[in-house]
């Protein structure tokens, strides 16, 4: 069966989508939640993107921590990674405390976790994975550190060990960084060939390459966010002679949104990727079965949506 090309017309019709596709509903590995006055600051970095990236980048969910929590519920999204990442040396220990009592709290968040390049990189990395992290975020534009750096060699080790997936935002989009692109972290992969990393936004505007660096590791996927709707199209299109590819080689893709930050509903980006129309198969490995996959035993159909305080 081929999903309909349209998709979901709006957020309300999303579950009625997961439901056609055979699936109990979505596993979304990149949303993010972390602390009121960082998300606070995220925003208003946002409000200011007319003038950094371009285009006007309203955040369609601004909204209070339960309301969006309840909003993903409502959407289908039976789990998601819940997202924070360090921007200087000292923040990672304590947002992972944040995060670690947010997954306590919301059954649905997947436990996630981050860390900085700093001497205390691994002892941090360590902390989480004993306290059950089972995903974990860096932003090496937002970071504006080298993933190549000694500091980070053994963290590396530790998270290929632990066969534990990163999300790593190293494509050079909206803006490029000093160690953005796929040069830099194709490095750290041939040095830790077994690394499960999840290359955020498809690795935008780099898509061919990191798309080639993925077919060349077989732990590393990407994730959809924000790209093909029309926001990501006016920014950095996505070649279309890639398309194909995508559906060649199945289970190298993984749903991510970016909730709450987006400047369109949450059905745009489903609508976007059913438009791609490389059947429903297809779409439900990406929202479902490979994310779940990624995840062990931290996903399945009986996942709650609905926090628990």
């Amino acid at each position: 069966m081929t999903a309909p090309s349209a998709g979901p017309r709006d957020d309300a019709a999303v579950p009625g989508f997961w439901r056609e596709l055979g699936i109990p509903g979505a596993i979304d590995l990149h949303v993010h939640f972390m602390p009121d006055r960082v998300l606070r600051k995220v925003w208003s970095y946002f409000d200011l993107a007319q003038t950094r990236v371009g285009s006007r980048w309203p955040i369609t969910y601004r909204d209070d921590e339960d309301t969006r929590v309840a909003r993903l519920a409502q959407l289908g999204v039976r789990r998601f990674g819940a997202l924070a990442y360090a921007h200087r040396p000292g923040m990672a220990a304590w947002l992972n405390e944040w995060l670690a009592a947010f997954a306590s709290q919301v059954p649905a968040a997947v436990h996630s976790a981050t860390f900085f390049c700093e001497p205390e990189a691994d002892a941090d990395v360590a902390r989480a994975l004993e306290a059950g992290a089972r995903l974990f975020k860096v932003h090496l534009q937002v970071g504006a550190f080298d993933p190549r750096d000694t500091l980070l060699r053994p963290v590396w080790r530790r998270l290929a060990a632990a066969g534990v997936p990163v999300v790593v935002h190293a494509g050079s989009g909206p803006l490029p960084g000093r160690f953005t692109g796929p040069d830099i972290f194709a490095e750290v992969l041939d040095a830790h060939p077994d690394l499960v990393a999840v290359i955020a936004h498809m690795g935008m505007p780099e898509y061919r390459p990191f798309w080639e660096l993925a077919l060349r590791h077989a732990n590393v996927h990407l994730d959809t966010t924000m790209v093909f709707t029309d926001f990501a199209e006016d920014l950095a299109p996505f070649p279309r002679d890639l398309v194909p590819e995508l559906a060649e080689h199945p289970g190298r893709v993984v749903l991510g949104s970016d909730f709450p930050n987006i400047p369109y509903r949450y059905a745009h980006q489903v609508a976007a990727l059913s438009g791609l129309g490389l059947g429903s198969a297809w779409l439900a490995g990406v929202c479902w079965h490979t994310p779940a996959r990624l995840l062990g035993d931290g996903a399945d159909d009986r996942a709650p949506a609905a926090p628990s305080r």
